[in-house]
């Protein structure tokens, strides 16, 4: 009989965190009829962007005006768009369960699994000390692109994305924080995609396919003509964004 010792298994997986952008669906009334025309519309606008695209359905403004839905009814009817719903968050306890029993999952607006209190308690934030901003501040990673970002590719910036040269129809850039954008902007551009609301998007020549500011985003059917082939600086302002000449 053999005595070797018995070899190491390979590890064949591992887990690791990674930032995705994922489109979120922010609903502003229960209308069902309205949600679904709307969605058609949209859709229309872009059919190729949107098809089997994943999406976060978020709930909270509903919740806050006190605005029930029937959230098995609303994930058919998003999967009917060719969307693929991967999740819900800002629900109430209830609609957890209901989320939960169709295989999907929960997310707090801080990614952690939990249920919105029906009546949400007033929110204060402990004021940490310097020693503890100075361990838990996140480690910033500006980039800086000097090459054409082509048709096909993607760029992802942990801090800010600069780019000095042109972005094509096709190509994609993302950054947790501002985009800068020194040449002509034709392809999709994402700023504050981790939530970040006060991210910005700066570009010389604007004529974006996409724009896209903290998962709020506006395509270029959307766009004014009159900010089009001018230097713009795009920003977020109650959840709406605001096109500015520079």
């Amino acid at each position: 009989m053999s005595t070797e010792a018995p070899s190491l298994q390979k590890v064949v997986l591992e887990f690791k965190s990674t930032s995705l952008t994922v489109p979120v669906l922010l609903l502003n009334s229960n209308d069902v009829e309205q949600i679904q025309q709307q969605l058609l519309e949209k859709v229309a606008q872009a059919p190729d962007f949107f098809r089997n695209s994943p999406l976060l359905i978020d709930l909270q403004k509903l919740n806050n005006q006190n605005l029930d839905i029937n959230v098995p009814a609303l994930i058919a009817l998003v999967r009917k768009q060719a969307f693929m719903p991967i999740g819900i968050r800002g629900g109430t306890e209830k609609q957890n369960q209901d989320t939960l029993a169709l295989n999907l999952p929960v997310l707090s607006m801080h990614g952690v699994n939990s249920a919105m209190p029906e009546k949400p308690a007033p929110k204060t934030l402990p004021v940490p000390d310097a020693e503890e901003i100075k361990q838990s501040e996140p480690l910033v990673e500006n980039k800086l692109i000097t090459q054409p970002v082509r048709s096909g590719q993607r760029v992802y910036a942990k801090g800010d994305l600069i780019v000095t040269a042109t972005v094509s129809a096709g190509a994609e850039i993302m950054a947790e924080g501002n985009i800068h954008v020194y040449g002509t902007l034709r392809g999709r551009a994402l700023a504050g995609v981790l939530g970040n609301v006060e991210s910005r998007i700066f570009c010389s020549d604007l004529q974006a396919e996409l724009i896209s500011i903290a998962g709020i985003y506006q395509l270029s059917d959307d766009l004014s003509p009159e900010t089009a082939h001018k230097p713009v600086q795009i920003s977020l302002d109650n959840q709406t964004l605001i096109i500015k000449d520079i």
